[in-house]
């Protein structure tokens, strides 16, 4: 079995499933998730909850990266904390698991999110449907990048 992410709100242990083989596409709709600024998920829709396959509760109080596929690359999570550390928007192609072990690839925007004093209070993201041909691409390049991240 895969890693244990611990929940913050109800301390329970939460197993991640050893990555499956198997493609589920996501067709459209609206998948939103809130994070607090440690990218502890505080809000995620019904979109998200049904495509990954966890429920409300296991995932309010999870790191974000409940949902990392073991194929991504570090670095392209290191640029994107980076960006939106620094108040930027950030867009990238991600291949994220679900709680089953498949697979689901999505364009990922996430942008800072302010209280009326402009105190950071977390990070909101969205995601839209991706192009297949530019995900060959991306499966290359992270292949790439995750060979380098094991020398």
């Amino acid at each position: 079995m895969g890693k244990i992410i611990t929940n913050s709100i109800t301390k329970k242990k939460i197993v991640k499933p050893d990555p499956v083989n198997k493609e589920v596409l996501f067709t459209g709709g609206v998948m939103i998730t809130e994070t607090d600024p440690a990218g502890i998920i505080t809000y995620a829709n019904r979109k998200f909850r049904d495509m990954t396959g966890y429920s409300k509760e296991e995932l309010i109080g999870s790191p974000h990266n409940i949902n990392r596929h073991p194929d991504m690359p570090k670095v392209a999570f290191k640029e994107m904390w980076s960006k939106i550390k620094s108040g930027e928007m950030w867009e990238g192609y991600v291949k994220n698991m679900r709680k089953d072990g498949k697979y689901y690839w999505v364009i990922v925007w996430i942008k800072p999110k302010y209280n009326r004093e402009g105190k950071l209070t977390g990070y909101i993201a969205g995601r839209k449907v991706p192009d297949r041909d530019m995900i060959k691409k991306m499966e290359q390049e992270y292949k790439i990048l995750k060979a380098k991240e094991e020398d």
